[in-house]
């Protein structure tokens, strides 16, 4: 535990813990939303803040999250008018923003495609003070939201339709839900990177929901999946010497892929005992004879 003496692997632990609560906490709603990709795209987004960040010389979490968060209205903006074009012009937003991200950095006073890496793929080292605070203040904004109003954001990740029909602010909902995504995003881009962000967005949820599909429980082990993956792959790259971001998403899929391998004998032995709890048939003997045909009748 000398790991713990440091204060930069503090930081780096604190943050991480933030991180594995939060992404699950907003992936759950994106995953049934089927909008698995949607904390990718906001990643390529908010390169253009981090490379602003550098440019004017302020605080490159809190422009990205400013970033990200237009981004991500934007996104929600094309999903509701874009009809055809939504695509192409999704693609446009994303490309354009890493794009973005890497000219603003080269024109920023030192600024070189190096200034990136900590922001794209995570790094221990480079979590300041200023970004634990950052990252504590948007987290709590996170939790606010997915739990606070969790009731409001199922029924519409689960059916617009009926939400909209029972009164829900159906656009204001899927807005927050996209500006809380942009929010998380930058949260964990200092610890797991803006490039592979969705995955921990994503895939404990995925992971979760192999062995349960009520949506409270899937809540809690997805978060839990969240914050041992992101710790273990912390601890891991302090000893290891590795990329905390690459190591906590194998970690996670390494999850996935364990609890689907005991997923399968589980579903198995429920629907054996389904099928014993089934009442049995009634015997041959106590059963209603065919009905009798006209040969039968005239005895023949």
């Amino acid at each position: 535990m000398e790991f713990l003496n440091y204060a930069f692997m503090q930081r780096a632990l604190l943050a991480a813990v933030l991180v594995g609560i939060t992404a699950p906490a907003v992936g759950i709603y994106l995953v049934q939303r089927r909008q698995a990709l949607m904390g990718d795209g906001i990643g390529h987004v908010a390169m253009t803040g981090v490379g602003l960040g550098f440019l004017l010389s302020t605080s490159p979490v809190w422009m990205a999250t400013a970033v990200s968060v237009l981004g991500a209205v934007l996104m929600e903006l094309i999903r509701w008018y874009g009809r055809t074009r939504g695509d192409i012009a999704l693609a446009m937003l994303f490309y354009g923003g890493m794009a973005g991200g890497v000219m603003l950095i080269n024109l920023a006073p030192g600024g070189s495609n190096a200034n990136l890496t900590s922001y794209l793929f995570g790094s221990l080292s480079t979590v300041s003070p200023s970004d634990v605070t950052a990252i504590c203040v948007l987290a709590a904004f996170v939790l606010l939201v997915t739990l606070g109003l969790r009731r409001q954001l199922f029924a519409v990740s689960q059916d617009e339709e009926f939400a909209r029909v029972t009164g829900l602010p159906v656009r204001a909902l899927n807005l927050l839900t996209a500006v809380t995504a942009a929010v998380t995003v930058t949260v964990a881009m200092r610890v797991v990177g803006l490039l592979l962000v969705s995955a921990l967005m994503v895939v404990p949820v995925a992971a979760a929901q192999q062995l349960t599909r009520s949506f409270t429980v899937t809540f809690v082990i997805a978060v839990a999946i969240g914050v041992a993956v992101t710790v273990s792959g912390t601890i891991t790259s302090y000893y290891q010497d590795v990329p905390p971001g690459a190591t906590i998403v194998l970690l996670t899929i390494a999850a996935f892929l364990a609890l689907t391998a005991l997923a399968t004998p589980l579903a198995r032995r429920r629907a054996r005992a389904a099928a014993a709890a089934r009442p049995a048939p009634d015997p041959a003997e106590c059963t209603i004879p065919a009905a009798r045909g006209t040969a039968d009748e005239i005895g023949v």
